[in-house]
């Protein structure tokens, strides 16, 4: 007697990497009827991501609510991440308008909070089994699609077989390696450092960013009381900074407009840094793979989008894949749904993130919305709702935002324009 189609398979969809993406995937997927298996190739529950600018922009907010998380990240201390950006035309300051709805906000959490709160969500979950200390080492294919993985578990190898394999395992990602899944790298021409501090008071309480030109740094508030602070130079500068990393990290945080006072704080962590971390993308499905987060795009650090765009892909798999997991519809064309949407969502963010990695001074269309975000109370708006990844390129420099751009700054027409923050490039 010929097995039913579901009994050739251990479970729907094996995912390898339980941090943000593959615990939010699990969790989404199972509520959905589908049996997931979770591996971890760590084997410490409470595991986390050390290089992480711990923010979730407030464009993963519907992916928190929809898991239950909220409640929990405020239990646990997540700060709502309101932000001011300095530029030399001074502060862009979003704020609700006056008798408006409150701006968007995301959180800024440390990973040692978020990691083990969301696998442990998962795991949690009817449906997924979280299985650590599990490695992916191959994949099983048949007839040129991909239909399960071998793992290197604590009781040896072992074979998972499902209709879909999820890699969401990072920038590095073993199964879109092994899918033959090729990255796009592109060059970072800065190199950043960060430390974690207490006792750190920063203006209105809120995250800080610094456009230094080509230069930049930022200061995000977290929970326990704790603020994360990283300078991200110009690569021309490393083998200087090197030479004194914990002098030249001061030296470079004392100079920044209205710097945080680092003297006076406590420096709980060491200086950590990412002195080479291209840019890169890959095509984020294969025959019966998907890569979620970073596996299929990582961009530059400092713009903060990580956490948020892994909680967003693992729910616009989820939402593309989900009947077909589970033998109820066509996988290739679900997997296609979610790759055009993939890229719909984020090739735009990704390209003009590529351009900045450059370490250029602002071209003639940023210096017009900044210059003018800095001056406007509705640009400003309109500013926090793009590094929100809420709206995108498109709509940023759309014909009306441009045009009222234009408006405010010439209104400012004969005003000094001040060059940009020439302290620290060095130039």
């Amino acid at each position: 007697m010929t097995k039913p189609e579901s009994a050739r398979y251990d479970y729907d969809v094996v995912i390898s990497g339980a941090s943000l993406a593959g615990s939010a995937a699990a969790t989404l997927l199972a509520r959905r009827g589908v049996r997931v298996a979770l591996l971890e190739r760590r084997t410490d529950p409470e595991a986390y991501k050390v290089l992480c600018t711990h923010s979730i922009t407030a464009c993963a907010y519907p992916v928190l609510d929809e898991l239950g998380l909220i409640p929990a990240l405020e239990k646990a201390g997540a700060v709502r991440n309101e932000a001011r950006f300095h530029t030399r035309w001074g502060w862009i300051e979003p704020r609700a308008a006056p008798e408006g709805p409150e701006l968007p906000y995301g959180y800024n959490i440390r990973r040692s909070t978020l990691d083990p709160l969301i696998r442990s969500h998962a795991a949690e979950t009817p449906g997924v089994d979280l299985l650590l200390g599990h490695h992916v080492t191959g994949l099983v294919r048949e007839a040129g699609r991909t239909v399960g993985v071998r793992a290197s578990t604590p009781q040896g190898e072992r074979e998972f077989r499902a209709r879909l394999v999820v890699g969401a395992d990072g920038k590095d990602s073993a199964v879109a390696r092994l899918a033959g899944v090729r990255a796009r790298q592109y060059e970072n021409a800065r190199f950043g450092y960060f430390a974690h501090f207490r006792n750190l008071p920063l203006h209105r309480g809120i995250a800080h960013t610094w456009f230094l030109e080509p230069d930049m740094a930022y200061a995000f508030p977290n929970d326990d009381g704790v603020t994360v602070i990283a300078v991200l130079p110009a690569k021309k500068r490393l083998p200087a900074f090197r030479e004194d990393l914990e002098g030249s990290f001061a030296a470079f945080v004392r100079a920044l407009p209205e710097a945080p006072p680092v003297d006076s704080a406590e420096r709980i962590t060491k200086i950590t840094g990412l002195v080479n971390y291209p840019l890169h993308s890959r095509k984020p499905t294969a025959p019966g793979v998907a890569l979620i987060g970073d596996a299929a795009l990582t961009s530059d650090p400092l713009w903060g989008v990580g956490c948020g765009w892994a909680l967003q892909t693992a729910q616009w798999l989820t939402e593309a894949v989900a009947s077909a997991a589970t033998g109820r519809g066509d996988l290739d064309k679900s997997l296609r749904t979610y790759a055009r949407n993939h890229q719909r969502r984020l090739l735009g963010h990704h390209n003009l993130a590529v351009d900045f990695a450059k370490a250029r001074p602002f071209n003639p269309m940023e210096r017009l919305m900044f210059s003018a975000a800095a001056r406007d109370a509705a640009l400003a708006r309109h500013m926090h709702m793009f590094a929100s990844r809420l709206i995108g390129p498109l709509r940023f420099l759309s014909p009306v935002a441009v045009a009222r751009a234009a408006a405010v700054n010439l209104k400012h027409r004969g005003a000094t324009v001040p060059p940009p923050h020439l302290s620290h490039t060095g130039s």
